[in-house]
């Protein structure tokens, strides 16, 4: 397998945002405000060309919010804090919250809990596919800051994490989940073992 990851460039070329005197920012992304609104008072952008988050259910978020600020007497803004993501490979990937290194970085001091198992199905079909999740807990309230999986249907999962990470959940509220057997996912409620990594 050979993927290639090179990024992407908005398509801004065109729209006039020099004549028009728009702050375009060193990714060539349009610059707005947590309203979406530009350095000019009556131009707003959303979506992919302002690489806030490259993602269309944001885009969606971002105009609703833009939508009920503007026309709806609502001011808001879309929190781009803790999105849900998934890249659609085989197996998939869903990430949600930081990184380990990020929540180190962050917070100082964490707990990790993670596994690599070979699924109930599997054993029964015979493939060897393994699964990998990780949960990355603050340690000083226990809140489960990040949560990763690499597994089939891993995008079906980490939406479900998505809300439980937003919310703030504590790891104990994880463990207090009753789980669903027999699915991959139940192992997210059955991780109760902190990693340590192996002495240098």
């Amino acid at each position: 397998v050979i993927m290639m990851a090179v990024g992407r460039r908005p398509h801004i070329d065109g729209l006039g945002l020099d004549a028009a005197g728009v702050e375009v920012g060193q990714r060539h992304e349009i610059v707005v405000d947590d309203y979406s609104k530009t350095n000019v008072d009556n131009i707003w952008a959303v979506g992919d060309v302002t690489r806030r988050a490259e993602l269309t259910p944001v885009a969606i978020r971002e105009g609703h919010a833009f939508a009920d600020t503007e026309f709806g007497s609502n001011p808001r803004t879309f929190d781009h804090d803790k999105i849900a993501t998934a890249v659609f490979t085989q197996p998939e990937v869903g990430t949600v919250g930081l990184a380990e290194h990020e929540a180190r970085k962050k917070y100082g001091a964490v707990d990790i809990y993670k596994t690599r198992f070979r699924p109930m199905k599997n054993m029964l079909n015979g493939k060897s596919e393994r699964v990998f999740m990780k949960l990355v807990v603050r340690q000083e309230d226990q809140v489960v800051v990040g949560a990763h999986v690499v597994s089939p249907d891993a995008g079906e999962m980490i939406q479900m994490l998505g809300i439980a990470v937003k919310m703030g959940a504590t790891k104990q509220q994880f463990d207090d989940t009753c789980a669903v057997h027999p699915t991959i996912a139940e192992e997210i409620v059955t991780l109760k073992t902190k990693w340590q990594p192996e002495p240098a």
